[in-house]
């Protein structure tokens, strides 16, 4: 749904190239066009070591604000690593601001931000760390605060394994 009013200036959401996100970030600010990249913070997953890095709550997408006037659009477009507006054939959808307000209070609080997959029964998953990458199976339950329980089948027979929730990820819809 579009406004009428091309003053009128609203929150868009843009899909980026992947890890694009402060690339396209930067480009934005310095055309004078207002954006926003909410940041968490995340524990690395290298094994050498353990630090704190500020990473995309939403990898893949940036907000920026626009009245979406011709020139406007299209010089946000012609940004480097910038996909496209998110929205339908009629054009960019506008994101509530109420939702965008509630996302940088969110971001500018000093409380961990707990973000992931939810899995639900039956999803098939893959582990993407630790002694058990690449094997896939269907996602069975969670177990505590950060093991999930996966079922494993070969030679027709099942076996559930407790996988850290961090190691496992959904498999796309192509490949199941």
């Amino acid at each position: 749904m579009i406004s009428e009013n091309k003053n009128e200036r609203s929150w868009y959401v843009l899909h980026t190239k992947s890890r694009f996100e402060n690339v396209v970030n930067e480009a934005l600010t310095k055309k004078s066009i207002e954006s926003f990249l909410p940041k968490i913070k995340v524990r690395s997953k290298r094994r050498d070591r353990k630090i704190m890095i500020n990473l995309p709550l939403f990898p893949g997408y940036i907000f920026v604000k626009s009245g979406l006037s011709p020139n406007e659009r299209l010089e946000i477009v012609k940004t480097v690593g910038v996909v496209r507006f998110i929205g339908f054939n009629d054009g960019p959808v506008p994101v509530v601001s109420d939702v965008l307000e509630s996302l940088k209070i969110m971001v500018g609080s000093e409380d961990d931000i707990l973000t992931g997959n939810i899995f639900e029964a039956g999803d098939k998953v893959i582990v993407v760390n630790g002694p058990l990458t690449g094997v896939a199976g269907n996602f069975v339950r969670y177990k505590g605060k950060d093991c999930v329980v996966v079922n494993i089948e070969a030679l027709g027979q099942f076996a559930s394994v407790v996988v850290d929730k961090d190691d496992v990820e959904l498999l796309p819809k192509i490949l199941t």
